[in-house]
């Protein structure tokens, strides 16, 4: 029987979205963007950064928003 080949799971997976909210304010003190709670290093490379490393940024934003929530 014949089956077409499948293409690997993450060749149609989308991409994991920025948590960038359009609040584009880097605060001098903690050097983290008032919007998104990422570093200047984790915004820019974004964008070539695999999945994985968007999930420690991710996870990195969650432990900020901790700190910062009272």
């Amino acid at each position: 029987m014949f089956r077409p080949a499948r293409a690997p799971a993450d060749a149609t997976a989308q991409p994991l979205a920025s948590p960038c909210i359009n609040v584009c304010v880097l605060d001098a003190e903690s050097g983290l963007c008032r919007g998104c709670l990422r570093t200047l290093r984790e915004i820019s490379a974004w964008s070539v950064a695999s999945d994985d490393e968007r999930r420690e940024v991710l996870a990195a934003i969650a432990g900020r928003r901790a700190l910062l929530t009272p």
